[in-house]
């Protein structure tokens, strides 16, 4: 509940910056620069079979452009920059071992009382977009993203039943049998400073033959005080 509340103060203080800045900084500068956040979930495909999913695998991401204006009416540019990007997977399993030659995702038994069960990725990225706008402001962009991965982590909660018994928290970092590149095209369609965001990723967190195939298509918002 703490995190819903924090991430809608977040999007309330970005907004109303982003009003702000609407009015303080000139055309031309808000057309040179993109500063924006990606609020997110993870939709993951291709997982295990006896894999249960959470309905939102909430992930945000973070970057910033530069425009190269193309057109001397300032309606198309092309912007590439640098982001970083939080990824994760919530589900009923745990890794068996995060330093395996081979990652085995192993369902959590039925009778065991848990909280939480999630795989963090951190990416720092390049992205890379051609973007149309037009007086109305309505604004589109599409691109792709090229990535790398830079942190890894298992993280997992549990509440057991019974007196006595200690709560379990638990944080493992350093996931063995990732691809460290990643790719995959964005899409972002909207109006001024909010937009729909999307992202396909194309190549696969684990090497092939050493873990599950799985990957994610983000689906989310976009904000961009400028």
């Amino acid at each position: 509940m703490k995190k819903t509340f924090l991430l809608i103060a977040i999007l309330l203080v970005t907004g109303s910056f982003a009003a702000v800045n609407a009015q303080i900084i000139s055309e031309s500068a808000k057309r040179k620069i993109t500063v924006g956040v990606d609020v997110f979930t993870d939709i993951w495909m291709n997982t295990p079979d006896d894999m249960k999913l959470r309905t939102i695998n909430q992930g945000s991401n973070v970057f910033l452009q530069y425009n190269f204006v193309l057109d001397k009416n300032n309606r198309i540019s092309f912007g590439a920059g640098v982001g970083l990007d939080n990824h994760n997977l919530y589900s009923n399993t745990r890794i068996d071992n995060l330093k395996a030659d081979t990652i085995s995702f192993i369902p959590i038994a039925d009778d065991v009382e848990y909280k939480r069960s999630k795989i963090n990725l951190v990416t720092v990225t390049a992205p890379l977009e051609l973007k149309f706008r037009w007086k109305s402001g309505i604004k589109v962009s599409a691109g792709i993203k090229l990535g790398y991965i830079i942190d890894s982590k298992e993280k997992y909660v549990a509440r057991p039943d019974g007196k006595g018994v200690p709560k379990v928290n638990e944080k493992k970092k350093g996931i063995y049998q990732l691809e460290n590149i990643t790719f995959g095209p964005t899409l972002r369609i909207g109006y001024k400073f909010i937009n729909i965001y999307g992202y396909y990723q194309v190549t696969k967190p684990f090497r092939l033959g050493h873990g599950p195939q799985l990957y994610p298509v983000s689906v989310g918002i976009t904000i961009t005080p400028f």
